[in-house]
C-alpha cells in the first residue's frame, strides 16, 4: 500500500515536471518575441502590458510545475530558486518595455529596460543550472552527459554575451576610444549588434533542445514499453 502511494506521487510529480518544461519550451521563445514586439508597439500596441506580463509569467509557472519534483534535494531546489527569483525580477521589469515605447527618453525606463536585459541573460544562465540539476537525477547517462556538456557551454556563451555587451556600451559611449579606434569602431558598430545576437539566440536554442530532451526523456521512461 505504501509503495503504491509512493509510486502515485511520483508518477504525478513527473506529470507536473513534464507540463513544467512543455511551459518553459514555449514560454521562452514566447517571451521573446512578445517583449521585443512590446519595444515596438507594433501589433501589440492595442492590448498593452498585457501579452508582456503573460509571456513572462509563462516560464515562472513553468518553474513552479517543476518544483514538486525531488523537493527534498537541496542543490536543485536552490537552482530552481535562483532561476525563479531571476523569473520573477523579468516579471516585474516588463511592464518597463511598454512604458519605454510610450516615453523613450524617460531615463528611469531605458535603465529599468536594460535590467530586464539582464536579467534575462542571469535567467537563462540559472535555468541551465536547473536543467544541469534535473539531468542528474534523471536515470539517463545520455541525457546527464550532454546536460552537464550543454549546459556548461551555454553559460560560457552568457558570460561572454555580458562581457561583449559592457565592451560594446563602453566603446559607443567613450570619445577617446572611438577617436583612437577610429575605422576599427565603425566595424564594431556595425557587426556589434549581430555578435550579441548570435550570442544570445545561440545559448537560448541549445537550452530549448535540452528541454525537449529532458520531457522527452520523461514521458518514455512514464509511458515507454516495459521490459
Amino acid at each position: 500500500m505504501v509503495d503504491s502511494d509512493s509510486n502515485a506521487v511520483l508518477l504525478r510529480s513527473l506529470g507536473q515536471l513534464a507540463r513544467g518544461l512543455s511551459a518553459l519550451f514555449w514560454g521562452l521563445p514566447v517571451a521573446l518575441i512578445v517583449c521585443a514586439e512590446t519595444v515596438r508597439a507594433g501589433w501589440l500596441q492595442p492590448p498593452g502590458l498585457l501579452p508582456a506580463l503573460f509571456a513572462t509569467g509563462l516560464p515562472l509557472y513553468g518553474l513552479w510545475q517543476m518544483g514538486h519534483f525531488q523537493r527534498q534535494e537541496r542543490p536543485w531546489r536552490r537552482a530552481l530558486d535562483g532561476a525563479t527569483l531571476a523569473g520573477l525580477v523579468n516579471f516585474g521589469l516588463c511592464p518597463f518595455l511598454y512604458w519605454h515605447n510610450k516615453m523613450p527618453g524617460q531615463p528611469f525606463f531605458s535603465a529599468a529596460v536594460a535590467g530586464l536585459l539582464i536579467s534575462s541573460v542571469i535567467f537563462l544562465f540559472n535555468l541551465n543550472v536547473v536543467l544541469k540539476q534535473l539531468g542528474a537525477m534523471l536515470p539517463d547517462e545520455t541525457l546527464r552527459q550532454e546536460t552537464r556538456l550543454f549546459s556548461a557551454l551555454n553559460r560560457w556563451l552568457l558570460v561572454l554575451l555580458l562581457l561583449c555587451a559592457t565592451l560594446y556600451v563602453v566603446l559607443a559611449n567613450d570619445p577617446r576610444l572611438t577617436g583612437i579606434l577610429g575605422d576599427l569602431f565603425v566595424w564594431v558598430h556595425r557587426l556589434g549588434f549581430w555578435i550579441l545576437i548570435l550570442f544570445a539566440l545561440l545559448p537560448l536554442a541549445m537550452t530549448l533542445a535540452l528541454i525537449w530532451k529532458t520531457k522527452e526523456v520523461i514521458l518514455d521512461s512514464v509511458f515507454g514499453p516495459r521490459q
